[in-house]
């Protein structure tokens, strides 16, 4: 039986390749430091809606709109009574409700839209480590919080600033008051950020993550009232520590004092457990962040 020609089978054309005209990339070749940024400029800016449609912008922007005007009101009225109706973090504790409503929406767009359309194999196929990846996304959406309650806290100061009585010194003092409620934004940002996204990292559903976000922060806080009606005074002064938002608070009580709690005879009581609130709250953002990133070292691979 004769055998097949080796010379027939090599002229054989197996494919071909066809030149269509695209240019060989030769720029630089950016490294992991340059994706970390777009993609945190990426979530900063789908926080509020920009390259989004005009209804994404809606709410976020309703939000800022919102905590603007309570922030030039009291503003005005600090400028017509001469002195403060509130502190700058007295001011944040006030928004906070608003803040968990951001973000019920904003978080799930940062992480919920990915989890569904299943662009995470992209993302993870380009040098982006997994880590990456989440810490990008808590770090944008714990600045744009940060600028949501810091931004009107400036407006405040600049309120203050051109209708002080006692000059630069004035100035200065109010720089003073400033700056422990810009820390104190920072807090309710950086604990807020880290529980929403990592809630609305569970599921790629937008609509379950926003409810998750919401009875997370919502539903702790009848605990926080059971615990604070108990005949023992111990119960009374750590049930702060049974919801985010009163734990930010204890914080904010225990390290900040009367810039906080003057003039306010409903505010909790901590007694001398301030330590352990701040040390709860470390333990919870570092909690959430390690849940976070064991989250994505599973989802997608």
């Amino acid at each position: 039986m004769p055998e097949p020609s080796t010379t027939a089978v090599r002229q054989t054309p197996s494919g071909v390749i066809h030149d269509i005209g695209y240019q060989r990339y030769e720029g630089p070749r950016l490294g992991r430091r340059q994706v970390f940024g777009a993609l945190y400029l990426h979530g900063l800016r789908t926080a509020f809606g920009f390259g989004r449609s005009a209804k994404a912008k809606i709410f976020p922007w309703l939000v800022v709109g919102i905590v603007s005007l309570v922030a030039v009101a009291l503003a005005a009225i600090r400028s017509q009574i001469g002195e403060p109706v509130a502190t700058y973090a007295q001011f944040a504790d006030a928004m906070s409700w608003l803040v968990i409503f951001f973000v019920a929406v904003v978080a799930p767009e940062l992480v919920s839209r990915d989890l569904r359309s299943g662009v995470l194999p992209l993302y993870f196929s380009r040098p982006l480590p997994r880590s990456d990846y989440a810490l990008a996304k808590l770090l944008a959406l714990s600045t744009s919080l940060w600028l949501l309650l810091g931004g009107p806290q400036l407006l405040m100061f600049l309120g203050a600033a051109f209708t002080t009585k006692q000059g630069m010194r004035g100035v200065w003092n109010e720089l003073l008051d400033l700056l422990p409620g810009l820390l104190y934004a920072g807090l309710w940002a950086v604990v807020f950020a880290s529980v929403g996204l990592l809630v609305a990292s569970l599921t790629g559903k937008r609509a379950f993550a926003a409810g998750g976000v919401v009875a997370v922060f919502l539903m702790t806080t009848p605990i926080v009232g059971v615990l604070s009606i108990l005949p023992s005074r111990a119960a009374n002064e750590l049930a702060g520590l049974a919801s985010p938002s009163t734990l930010v608070q204890g914080v904010g009580i225990w390290s900040l004092g009367d810039l906080l709690v003057e003039g306010d005879p409903g505010e909790m009581t901590i007694g001398g457990f301030g330590p352990l609130y701040a040390l709860a709250a470390v333990l919870l953002v570092a909690g959430a962040t390690a849940l976070l990133l064991a989250r994505y070292r599973k989802v997608a691979s």
